[in-house]
């Protein structure tokens, strides 16, 4: 049978219009979807096993030694979320509060800095549905959507005709990337759009748009054409509606963000600009979003088991708290952690009694004390996710399932605290 429309969970792009036949309570087909999205949708290869201590058990009793380990935890670390609902994400942070816990998510590091800015309104931003409609210019900057977020550019910043540009790419739209490679975007781009920078030299790029933004002779110290910076900032100044879409390799070359925030205000003091983050994990910004309604801070928090009061620090990120050795359990959901931290502190947290909870194997489970399988989010379970442009997403389950949702799961652990 062929459904309705159902929301894609592949990237933070959350696609709406996916399409899908069934059959025997499985997905069969997808139309619309990009690669990474039917991998995704189309379920786990290897389905995560409730286990206790690497041996096989049930649910009850999974979540019974998970609780436990909370329990007898002095400084429980909270981690991941970035696949998982909002809802779930909710409990996970009320789950901190009890139990005085670390929480953080990937956001720690990669797009936080960017997603703060925004949330304190010192970034101005748009929807996507924005960027379709109006935008004429936009930049990838250290970014690579064709691979990351493959539909970005046919659905919104590039191909699409808009309500305001209905000519789209051919005559309406220019796009522009910046990266110290050659990418696949940057070949769509073409060489007229693509400017390549030197390892570490975004700074002094935007330093050296801001003096072409201003009319002055740009400065750097990197050997690049003059005449084509000031081309690039003739061509953002006559934006009508400009988008910067801020990749990882912009985050990781700048070691604040102020020249970011200076080459922002001087553009919307000529022209009018927004900035979008490419986030990767499709409901990354959603935790961003509740622990900043919970507490101010969009990661990196310890609370106070006694007052339930949240502390913010660099000292409470995942990395320092595991690196420091101040953590004494672990609970992970919807991340693998074991794959993506620095091998020093993942050594750590694969020592320390650790849960994991997700619908897929991966290598955290692996190492984990307890297992606990939950429903995919978007194909099993429904709930609502927000989308990298801040917009949340109602997120609609496809096929049934014996599996507890990640709200469902978190919400028996509390119950058992």
């Amino acid at each position: 049978m062929t459904d309705n429309y159902y929301v894609c969970p592949g990237c933070a792009l959350l696609c709406d219009d996916i399409e899908v036949e069934t059959e025997d309570n499985k997905i069969t087909k997808m139309y619309t979807a990009c690669m990474k999205g039917v991998a995704r949708m189309k379920g786990c290869s290897s389905p995560l096993e409730c286990t206790v201590e690497q041996e096989a058990a049930d649910v009850d009793a999974s979540i019974e030694k998970a609780a436990a380990i909370l329990k007898d935890a002095k400084n429980p670390l909270i981690f991941g979320h970035g696949n998982s609902s909002s809802e779930a994400q909710k409990v996970a942070i009320e789950i901190a509060k009890r139990t005085g816990a670390y929480i953080d998510d990937t956001s720690s590091f990669c797009q936080g800095p960017i997603i703060e800015a925004i949330l304190q309104e010192k970034l101005k931003t748009c929807t996507l549905d924005d960027v379709r409609d109006k935008a004429d210019v936009t930049v990838f900057w250290g970014a690579d959507p064709a691979n990351s977020h493959p539909r970005h550019l046919s659905r919104y910043s590039y191909f699409p005709r808009g309500k305001e540009r209905q000519r789209g790419w051919e005559e309406d739209r220019t796009l522009i990337t910046v990266d110290i490679r050659k990418s696949d975007t940057s070949e769509i781009a073409g060489n007229s759009g693509f400017f390549q920078i030197p390892i570490k030299g975004d700074a002094e790029f935007m330093n050296a748009l801001v003096d072409g933004l201003s009319s002055k002779v740009p400065k750097t110290s990197f050997n690049f054409d003059k005449k084509k910076i000031l081309e690039l900032s003739n061509t953002l100044k006559k934006a009508k509606f400009g988008v910067i879409g801020v990749g990882l390799g912009l985050l990781y070359s700048l070691e604040e963000l102020e020249p970011l925030f200076a080459l922002m205000d001087k553009l919307n003091s000529v022209s009018n600009f927004h900035i979008i983050p490419m986030v990767g994990q499709y409901n990354m910004r959603g935790f961003n979003h509740n622990l900043f309604e919970e507490t101010g801070y969009i990661n990196r928090v310890k609370f106070d088991i006694e007052s339930g009061q949240a502390k913010h620090g660099a000292e409470y990120s995942v990395v320092e708290a595991l690196k420091e050795r101040s953590v004494d359990a672990a609970l992970v959901i919807g991340s693998d952690p074991l794959s993506s931290l620095p091998l020093p502190v993942a050594r750590y947290l694969a020592d320390i009694p650790l849960i994991d909870i997700d619908p897929c194997q991966n290598l955290t489970a692996t190492k984990a004390n307890v297992t606990i399988p939950c429903a995919l989010g978007g194909v099993e379970s429904g709930g609502t996710a927000v989308r990298m442009d801040g917009v949340e997403i109602e997120l609609k389950q496809i096929v049934e399932t014996d599996k507890l949702s990640d709200k469902e799961v978190l919400t028996r652990i509390m119950e058992a605290l």
